[in-house]
C-alpha cells in the first residue's frame, strides 16, 4: 500500500485522493512546488506594498468588492472572511470527505496560482498529516464562488478557531492544534479568499462517489448474472454480435462481463431450446441498461479527473507573467450537471435491480418458492427485503431531481447564477448509498435462489456466479427460517464495499471491465 504521496504531482488520480481520504496516506511536496508558491506570494506582497487594487486582497468580497482595504486591515480582512463565511449548518461531513477536500485543495494550491504563503500551505498540510478532522457542516454551499461556507469552516481550524475531531474527540480547533503540537497562524493579505474559493467540497464528494460507482457497476453485473441463471434466463442476449452493432462503450463492457460471469453454466445449458422465446427486459436488456449507467460513471470520472488537477480559485496569480486575472473557475457547473447525470445512472441500476428482485421473490414470475423460503406462510422469507428495495428506488426517484436546473442569486445579485453543485454531489452520494443496498438485496435473493435450485438439481452455475455465491456463503448462511434480515443486508453491503465478492469473482474469471 502507498505510504507517502506527493500531493503536487502533475496528474493527481482518483485513486490518489481515495488513498489519502481512506487509507490516511501522508502527503508531501517537492522543492519545485515550494519555489512556485513562494514566487507567487512574493508578487502578491509586492502588489500590496504598491497599494494596487486587487479583488479579495485589497478589496472586500462579492458585492463589497468596491470597498478598499489597506494597511493592517488586510490581515483583519482575512480572519473576518473565514468567520463570516463559516455559516454552514447540518451534519458534519464524514472524515473521508474532509480529508479528500484537503488533499484536492492542497493540490490546487500547489500549482502556485493562489498567492498564499508557504507557511499557510504547510499548516493545511500539517492538519491532514496529523489526522485533524475539521468539523465541516454539510449544508450551506450554492456551488459558485466555490464551496465558500464549508471550506471556511475547514480553514477556521488553521487559525485556532472552529471545531475539529482529533484522536476520536470533538474539540475546539485551538485544542486540536495544541494536542497535535501545532500552533495557530495569522493569515496575511489575500490568504483567506485563497483558502476557501474553489470547488473542492463538491469535487471531493464526487471523487469518492466515482471510485465506489465503478466497483458498484461490476457488482450490478454480478447480481444480474446470478439472477438470470436462477430464473432460467438465456445468455443469448450477451452475444458479442448483438452489441457490436450498437457499440456504446458501457454496453459492450457490461455484456462482456455477463458473458464471462455465466461461462460454463450448466444451468443455462440445461434449458437451451426451451419454449421460452425471450427473457423479460430486466434480464435481456441488462447490458443496455447497465451500460448506459456505466457511461454516466465514465463521464463523471472524466470531469472529476480534470477538476482534481485544476485550479479553481479567484483571483489567479500568474507569477511568470507578473499579472493576475479575475475569472470564474470557481463555478461548479461542470460538476453539477455531471453529478445530476450520474445520479440518474445510479438510480437506474437500482431500478432494474429491484425489478429483478421482484421476479425472484414472486412465484408467478419464477419457478421458485414464494419469497424464496421453505414453509412459506410460517416464514415470510425475503418478502420485506423487496419492500426495502422498493422504498430505496422510490427515494432515489425523488433524489434524482436535478439540482443543477436551479439557481438563486446571492451577494446582492453580484453572484446571480450559481450551480448548486454541492447539493447535486450530496444527492448523488445518497443515491449511490441506496443503490448499494438494493443490489445487496438482489445478491441475497439470488444466492438464496441458487441454494433452492441446488435442492432440485445438480446443475452448476457459471464460473463467475459460482465464485460470487461461495463468497457470499462464507459470511451469510442460507435462510432456512426467518431471521432479522437487516443484519444480512448490512453484511452484504460490507462484502460489496470491501471488494471481497468482486475479488473472488475476478480470481475465478479474470478482471471484469
Amino acid at each position: 500500500m502507498m505510504e507517502t504521496l506527493f500531493i503536487d504531482k502533475s496528474n493527481l488520480r482518483i485513486e490518489d485522493v481515495v488513498a489519502v481520504a481512506r487509507d490516511f496516506v501522508t502527503v508531501m511536496i517537492s522543492d519545485d512546488t515550494t519555489d512556485r508558491i513562494q514566487r507567487s506570494r512574493n508578487l502578491v506582497e509586492k502588489w500590496v506594498s504598491e497599494n494596487r487594487i486587487i479583488y479579495g486582497i485589497t478589496t472586500g468580497f462579492g458585492a463589497l468588492s468596491h470597498t478598499r482595504i489597506t494597511g493592517a486591515q488586510t490581515r483583519e480582512l482575512q480572519r473576518n472572511i473565514l468567520m463570516s463565511h463559516a455559516s454552514g449548518i447540518g451534519t458534519p461531513l464524514p472524515e473521508e470527505v474532509v480529508r479528500a477536500i484537503m488533499a484536492i485543495r492542497l493540490h490546487d494550491l500547489s500549482l502556485g496560482y493562489a498567492g498564499l504563503r508557504l507557511e499557510t500551505f504547510q499548516q493545511l498540510m500539517a492538519l491532514l498529516n496529523h489526522g485533524i478532522w475539521p468539523i465541516v457542516p454539510e449544508k450551506g454551499s450554492v456551488g459558485a464562488s466555490g464551496d465558500l461556507a464549508p471550506t471556511a469552516h475547514l480553514c477556521l481550524v488553521l487559525i485556532g478557531l472552529g471545531e475539529a475531531f482529533y484522536q476520536g474527540q470533538r474539540q475546539a480547533g485551538l485544542a486540536a492544534l495544541t494536542a497535535a503540537g501545532l500552533t495557530p497562524i495569522a493569515l496575511e493579505a489575500g490568504e483567506g479568499l485563497a483558502l476557501i474559493n474553489g470547488t473542492q467540497v463538491m469535487t471531493a464528494i464526487l471523487t469518492l462517489v466515482v471510485h465506489d460507482a465503478r466497483r458498484l457497476a461490476k457488482m450490478a453485473d454480478i447480481a444480474s448474472a446470478m439472477t438470470l441463471e436462477v430464473l432460467m434466463g438465456s445468455d443469448a442476449e450477451f452475444d458479442p454480435k448483438i452489441h457490436a452493432v450498437r457499440p456504446h462503450p458501457g454496453q459492450l463492457d457490461a455484456a462482456a462481463n455477463m458473458r464471462r460471469l455465466t461461462r460454463q453454466s450448466g444451468i443455462i445449458q440445461s434449458h437451451r431450446g426451451c419454449s421460452r422465446i425471450q427473457d423479460a427486459y430486466t434480464m435481456r436488456c441488462s447490458p443496455q441498461v447497465h451500460g448506459a449507467s456505466r457511461d454516466a460513471i465514465g463521464h463523471m470520472q472524466r470531469v472529476v479527473e480534470i477538476e482534481i488537477n485544476a485550479t479553481t480559485t479567484n483571483p489567479l496569480i500568474f507569477a511568470d507573467d507578473q499579472e493576475f486575472k479575475l475569472g470564474g473557475n470557481f463555478h461548479g457547473q461542470p460538476l453539477a450537471l455531471s453529478a445530476d447525470y450520474l445520479s440518474l445512472g445510479l438510480a437506474e441500476l437500482a431500478n432494474i435491480s429491484e425489478r429483478r428482485v421482484e421476479r425472484l421473490v414472486n412465484p408467478q414470475l419464477s419457478e421458485l418458492p414464494a419469497f424464496l423460503v421453505v414453509q412459506e406462510g410460517l416464514n415470510s422469507g425475503f418478502m420485506l427485503a423487496q419492500y426495502t428495495a422498493a422504498a430505496l428506488v422510490s427515494e432515489n426517484k425523488v433524489l434524482a431531481h436535478p439540482a443543477s436546473v436551479d439557481s438563486i442569486p446571492t451577494s446582492a445579485n453580484k453572484e446571480d447564477h450559481v450551480s448548486m453543485g454541492t447539493i447535486a454531489a450530496r444527492k448523488c452520494k445518497e443515491i449511490l448509498h441506496n443503490t448499494e443496498h438494493v443490489i445487496a438485496v438482489e445478491l441475497l435473493c439470488a444466492a438464496q435462489a441458487l441454494d433452492l435450485l441446488n435442492r432440485q438439481t445438480t446443475l452448476s452455475p457459471g464460473e463467475g456466479t459460482r465464485a460470487a455465491w461461495h463468497a457470499i456463503r462464507e459470511k451469510i448462511p442460507f435462510l432456512e427460517h426467518d431471521r432479522v434480515l437487516s443484519h444480512d443486508i448490512t453484511t452484504m453491503v460490507g462484502l460489496l464495499r470491501s471488494g471481497e465478492i468482486l475479488t473472488a469473482v475476478q480470481t475465478a474469471v479474470g478482471g471484469l471491465k
